[in-house]
């Protein structure tokens, strides 16, 4: 993008950027009022705050009511800078890029309007007059998102019929943002996770189909963010819809299911901050082998953990009576026992089932690196060396060429 088009583009960028940042600074009074005070029945199970009794709770832990408006109150607005700070570093370093500038409009809408919309309709409903601005910001959020998914990161629908799966979005959000009729729970949800689906399932095909080197690692950045995202949202909000105890549990429980919430879409600007700003990617593939190990293994070790602290509460009370800290101190040194062994048991695992081609080269290379050491045939190791790269990178066409050995010719005076 150049000449006008692009001014006429980073002008409105800069305008939104003002309106949404504006609007969001001038919820937060309202919202921090919102959630100091109690809330009662339809008004509890459409917001964050606590009832009357959940006070009194909090009051018996020593905390008062301001602490928990403050800390909610924070935990909903930083999504807003964050998001913005990122769009605009996206904004500064790739304007004239079409695709950058629509991915940097897109964290833009969507964090600052769209995921926070809760957020906004607090000052919608002591000021009416942001009722239009709110949910225009909010729509388009919604819809620039799963088209951003959809089209990252060459700015072409692929598959192509993917783009009705974005009139279908936009369809599926329009009722229940203009109009606050939504569909019945039992068709909205299964329709918005599939459409999430669809939209990582779309880059999982561009990647093995369409996309570059670079692209590749692009992809893999922003999948990564927003499936991490998505089992942090989805966990949650799957948790509070089975079990609906959680909605009556104590404060401490709503505070961090909401901190679990924010922080995993946070996720989702880094990584995409990252995919478009840097040319020289991180290596993403170390980060989600390390994600897979340590959450894998964390979900191990407490599955073992409480299910011997169980165990052993049932046989120690069944032999003694009573309960007894046994249990706790045997389970934590059984813990601290099995770390490091079922770590290297899963890393070898992920290794073999995740990252075979990987790991089939590592053992490539370090046995060439054994034979280099006794080899001393030069043409035996030219070879070897075409061999390892044909099996370790998998090249259409590898060749070696070696430079020819000059002899330094002698400088010539005139003695």
């Amino acid at each position: 993008m150049s000449g006008r088009w692009l001014f006429l583009a980073r002008a409105a960028w800069l305008a939104v950027a003002l309106l949404t940042l504006g609007l969001g600074t001038a919820s937060v009074p309202y919202y921090y009022a919102r959630d100091k005070a109690a809330c009662a029945g339809a008004e509890c199970a459409s917001s964050t705050g606590l009832t009357t009794e959940q006070f009194q709770a909090l009051h018996e832990m020593g905390l008062s009511t301001g602490f928990f408006a403050a800390y909610d109150t924070a935990v909903q607005f930083v999504v807003v800078p964050v998001f913005a700070a990122v769009a605009a570093v996206i904004f500064l370093k790739r304007s004239d890029d079409p695709m950058a500038l629509f991915g940097s409009f897109t964290l833009l809408v969507f964090g600052g309007a769209a995921f926070t919309s809760d957020l906004l309709q607090v000052l919608v409903r002591a000021h009416p007059v942001f009722r239009l601005p709110t949910e225009l910001l909010d729509y388009v959020g919604q819809v620039c998102f799963a088209t951003f998914l959809y089209v990252f990161p060459d700015g072409r629908f692929v598959p192509r019929w993917t783009r009705w799966l974005v009139v279908a979005g936009a369809l599926l959000w329009f009722p229940s943002i203009f109009f606050g009729v939504s569909l019945p729970g039992i068709v909205f949800g299964p329709a918005f996770f599939g459409l999430l689906a669809t939209m990582v399932v779309a880059q999982v095909y561009r990647y093995r189909r369409v996309s570059n080197q670079a692209q590749r690692q692009q992809t893999k950045w922003v999948v990564f963010g927003v499936v991490v995202a998505l089992v942090g949202f989805s966990g949650v909000a799957l948790i509070g819809m089975f079990a609906p105890f959680v909605r009556q549990s104590g404060p401490l429980v709503r505070m961090a299911a909401g901190t679990l919430v924010n922080v995993s879409i946070l996720i989702i600007p880094l990584s995409i901050g990252v995919a478009m700003v840097r040319s020289r990617l991180y290596d993403i593939d170390v980060l989600i082998n390390r994600t897979l190990v340590y959450a894998t293994l964390t979900v191990s070790l407490a599955s073992v953990y409480f299910g011997s602290i169980v165990a052993l509460q049932y046989v120690v009370r069944t032999l003694t009576g009573e309960s007894s800290q046994l249990a706790v101190v045997a389970s934590t040194l059984l813990i601290a026992a099995l770390f490091n062994p079922l770590r290297r048991r899963i890393q070898a695992f992920i290794d073999r089932r995740f990252y075979r081609s990987k790991y089939d080269a590592a053992k490539t290379l370090e046995a060439f690196s054994a034979r280099l050491r006794d080899e001393t045939d030069l043409e035996t190791l030219s070879d070897d060396l075409v061999g390892v790269a044909r099996e370790t990178m998998q090249p259409a066409h590898v060749s070696l060429w070696l430079r020819p050995k000059t002899v330094p010719q002698r400088e010539h005076t005139g003695e």
